[in-house]
Parts: C-alpha cells; sequence; structure tokens
C-alpha cells in the first residue's frame, strides 16, 4: 500500500511538473513522457509510448492531457488516470486564470513576449526531436509504405494544399488495406 501512494505522489508530481514547464501544444509533452516514465522509470516501453500517443492524438480533446492520461492508465490503473489528470490540468488552469486577469499587463510586457518567443523555439526543437524518433520507430519496421508516406503527406499539404482531413483519411485507408492485405496473405 505504501509503495502504491509513492507511485500516486509520483505520477502527481511528474505530470504537474511536465504540464507547468511544456509550453506549446501536446507533442512537447511526448518527449518529457519518455524522459521520465520510459527512461527514468521503465514504466512501458518506447514502443507503447507510440501507441499510447496514438491513441492520445486520435483521441478527442487535448493531447497532452489525453497521453497523460493514458500513462497514468498504463502506470496505475484508474486512480492513475484521475491522478494523472488533475496534474495535467492544474497549471494551463492557473496560468490561463492569471494571464486572464492581468491580461493587459502581460500583453504589454516586453519581458514576458521575449520568453515567450524563447519558449517558441524550444517547442520546435522537442517537436523536432519528437518526429526524428518517430521515424526511427518507423524505419525499425523497415516498410517501405510508412516510410514514404511521410515526406508524401507533407509535399501533398505543402505543396498540393491538400487538405490535412484528406490526407488523414487517405493515409488511414491506405494502412488499413496494408493490414488486411497482411491477414490475408499471411503476413506479419
Amino acid at each position: 500500500m505504501k509503495k502504491r501512494i509513492k507511485l500516486y505522489f509520483w505520477l502527481f508530481g511528474v505530470n504537474l511538473f511536465i504540464s507547468t514547464f511544456t509550453f506549446g501544444g501536446g507533442y512537447v509533452v511526448v518527449p518529457m513522457i519518455r524522459k521520465y516514465y520510459v527512461e527514468k522509470k521503465a514504466l512501458f516501453s518506447e514502443e507503447e509510448l507510440l501507441e499510447l500517443a496514438a491513441v492520445a492524438q486520435s483521441s478527442p480533446g487535448a493531447i497532452a492531457v489525453n497521453l497523460s492520461a493514458l500513462a497514468g492508465y498504463r502506470t496505475a490503473g484508474l486512480a492513475g488516470i484521475a491522478i494523472s489528470s488533475a496534474a495535467a490540468i492544474l497549471p494551463p488552469l492557473i496560468i490561463m486564470t492569471l494571464v486572464s486577469k492581468w491580461y493587459i499587463l502581460f500583453s504589454e510586457n516586453q519581458i514576458v513576449a521575449a520568453v515567450l518567443r524563447g519558449m517558441q523555439a524550444a517547442v520546435a526543437a522537442l517537436v523536432v526531436d519528437y518526429i526524428v524518433d518517430m521515424i526511427r520507430a518507423l524505419t525499425k519496421q523497415r516498410s517501405i509504405l510508412l516510410i514514404l508516406l511521410i515526406p508524401s503527406v507533407f509535399l501533398a499539404n505543402y505543396f498540393l494544399q491538400i487538405h490535412v482531413v484528406i490526407l488523414l483519411l487517405g493515409v488511414c485507408a491506405l494502412c488499413i488495406g496494408r493490414v488486411w492485405l497482411d491477414r490475408k496473405w499471411g503476413r506479419k
């Protein structure tokens, strides 16, 4: 029981820390979850993290909260969901409450503006790190289809201006078709 309570406190603390210091969206949370859950505590594997990130991304709501909840569930069951979600929601709630209360003061402050610009650079670096890790995981699978989808989707969106929803639906159809064919032909 004492070990379980210690785990609950750790979950709350680590999710509170991650949520407090990761600005810029959900994908920034993935490297932090990797650092604490996979590398430091070995609570689940890199592959499991990628699966959790995929589920968190495709579920309604903020990916940061979804991933924290899934990591909490994977680590401590239903109590882990409640603890991790509360810890992930608390810092943005407090920060946004303070910012909205003193919006004029924050919006005109040059120091705050400079700090936010610096955070944008850090967020970009973390997102690039996540993309590199995703590509490494895909190349380990040695799937030409998955490897070629990355630049193809980027090019189709950026240069041909094909809407992201259409691209996602197309990629989903391709992957479902691939899984269906692999099962039909008995390949793994």
